[in-house]
């Protein structure tokens, strides 16, 4: 089988992602946790960085959260597949803490490169960080951070792709009573991974 060219470049992205030491981080590295799925599917999926488990077996979404994961995309009517999947730290972050701004400005240009040779045209930032990076990419206004909640679930449209933000699985380990809202919100990923599938309407 013969390699496309957007194969070819991400495959040099990756490894150089591999090798970084731009900044502290890679020294908890584990296993590179690369992104997966479609390589030219039409929606990125943005989580925030590789968990403990993920770090160990190089895989996105492995850890507790991959379960409720993998069961959201289920109920939703999508496979992991036809998305692509990636994160917006790609090394593991020690405790889950938050990136720190000198971690920010290493690793999110690995992201920008990743939007820049896939051109998605739509993203769906999972949980708080991840949607910080698009909104500011995608110059618009940023809420307080108590206030990013409203926009879970809800259409922005950006300069370069519609944004549809989703809370990460990782709420529900915290908080169970969102699985309704959640489920909600993540079923409507059917109509934007699948819009062929869906009906359309008669016209009057």
């Amino acid at each position: 089988m013969i390699m496309d060219s957007r194969q070819k470049i991400l495959e040099e992205l990756y490894r150089s992602v591999c090798a970084c030491r731009a900044c502290d981080l890679h020294t908890w590295r584990q296993q590179c946790v690369l992104p997966e799925g479609d390589l030219h599917a039409h929606v990125m999926m943005i989580a925030q960085a590789p968990g403990r488990e993920e770090n160990q077996s190089g895989r996105m979404f492995t850890g507790p959260s991959g379960k409720i994961f993998d069961r959201l995309l289920e109920g939703a009517g999508v496979k992991r597949q036809d998305l692509y999947l990636t994160n917006l730290i790609k090394c593991m972050l020690p405790k889950a803490r938050r990136p720190s701004r000198s971690q920010w400005d290493a690793c999110t240009p690995w992201l920008e490169q990743e939007i820049k040779i896939l051109q998605p045209r739509i993203v769906v930032p999972l949980g708080f960080q991840a949607l910080k990076f698009i909104l500011i990419r995608e110059k618009l206004p940023r809420p307080p951070k108590k206030e990013y909640r409203y926009l879970f679930g809800k259409y922005l449209p950006g300069k370069d792709f519609m944004i549809y933000p989703l809370r990460h699985p990782t709420a529900l380990l915290f908080d169970p009573g969102k699985e309704e809202i959640m489920s909600r919100n993540y079923a409507e990923l059917k109509k934007i991974v699948y819009p062929a599938q869906q009906p359309r309407e008669r016209d009057h």
